[in-house]
């Protein structure tokens, strides 16, 4: 198997492709994996505020107030998102 899907998978994808052609290739939005910081993109803004943009602290300061552990790359992305 090339792509090692299952045969319901491709024969759905068949389908999309007679019913939409080229456009049904897109990803849809919404797809992925939810970040567990959405919802609290101003309580991360005060805290970066409050500590001077050190992420350990900001990291410290979810785990133990609001009982959410995420990496720091997953900080920085929200942190991105936030400001874009």
């Amino acid at each position: 198997m090339i792509f090692d899907v299952d045969r319901k998978t491709v024969e759905r994808w068949f389908n999309s492709w007679e019913l939409d052609g080229a456009n049904s290739l897109p990803i849809a939005s919404g797809r992925g994996v939810k970040t567990r910081l959405k919802g609290f993109e101003e309580v991360i803004k005060q805290q970066v505020e409050l500590h001077n943009q050190n992420i350990k602290n900001i990291l410290s300061f979810l785990k133990e107030e609001h009982n959410i552990i995420v990496c720091k790359r997953i900080l920085r992305n929200c942190l991105k998102d936030a400001w874009l």
